[in-house]
């Protein structure tokens, strides 16, 4: 289930920030068509801390719906309350959901012993796949490898999204790992060494826009033609860079905008790009040949 590309979607807003759904139903169009592996809405970069719950569920039902079964999709239902995420994890598997996106809960910053009770207590109470999101820099909080390795023996526990951008710490996760448990990048400029390094894919933030060129840069990494999964990375140097100038998800919203595939629309405390951003980003986007 989790080998190749996942786009970790945005959630487009229109004038009146609120979910556009038509808008994201031809984004989801738009990524099938390029034959991506799956799709992640209502993670970060689908602006899950200023979407309700509510809504969160009704994008996810959203892209279930427009996937029809293609590929799989891995809800965001993380929380850094258990109860709540066990709650609309329940829904997630309802509603069709393929697996869910549990990320390290944020802001309580648990200890270890915390952690692995929070994801196997979620874990027991929905028998649904689970990748566990490691992400310090958003949490404040780091799943050492020790905590993982005890979650990864729980069936329901198959895969980490890795975003520590310590790839000391992924290698130790990768030669430690049970051989049905997968290990994908969760940073793009990344997932090429760490797919060398033995990781499965990527869930992709730049694959909002450039679905097709990640999938061959993945593609060609895991069927050993380095030669050409090395020319693609440098390539999509620029823009993996680019994407990260403000926080994410503005720089690829602000792309996308560009792209003419959504509305340049956020909800607060996330807000537009600055002027100076935004001439960066179309200088790239121009480079690359996308506007």
């Amino acid at each position: 289930m989790f080998t190749g590309v996942f786009t970790a979607l945005v959630t487009p807003f229109n004038e009146k920030k609120e979910i556009d759904r038509d808008c994201l139903k031809k984004i989801v169009q738009f990524q099938l068509s390029k034959g991506i592996s799956g799709l992640v809405p209502v993670g970060t970069t689908g602006e899950s801390p200023t979407v309700s719950h509510e809504e969160n569920m009704d994008v996810i039902e959203i892209v279930v719906k427009e996937v029809n079964g293609k590929v799989p999709v891995i809800a965001g239902t993380g929380s850094n309350s258990t109860d709540e995420a066990i709650r609309m994890t329940k829904i997630a598997k309802h509603i069709g959901a393929d697996a869910s996106l549990q990320v390290a809960p944020y802001y309580n910053k648990p200890t270890q012993e915390g952690l692995y009770q929070h994801f196997m207590t979620i874990a027991d109470a929905v028998d649904l796949p689970m990748m566990i999101y490691n992400v310090q820099g958003r949490s404040a909080v780091n799943i050492n490898t020790d905590t993982l390795m005890r979650l990864a023996k729980h069936e329901n526990i198959v895969a980490v999204k890795e975003a520590s951008g310590d790839l000391n710490q992924m290698m130790e996760v990768i030669r430690r790992k049970p051989a049905d448990f997968d290990v994908l990048s969760g940073d793009d400029n990344l997932a090429l060494p760490l797919i060398l390094l033995g990781g499965t894919g990527v869930v992709s933030v730049t694959s909002n826009i450039i679905p097709k060129w990640m999938e061959e840069m993945v593609q060609a990494a895991r069927k050993g033609d380095l030669d050409k999964a090395k020319r693609i990375h440098y390539e999509l140097l620029p823009l993996f860079q680019t994407m990260f100038i403000e926080t994410n998800p503005i720089p690829v919203k602000t792309a996308m905008a560009a792209m003419g595939l959504l509305e340049e629309v956020f909800r607060l405390p996330l807000c537009q790009a600055a002027e100076s951003s935004k001439t960066i980003i179309r200088e790239v986007l121009k480079s690359q040949g996308l506007i």
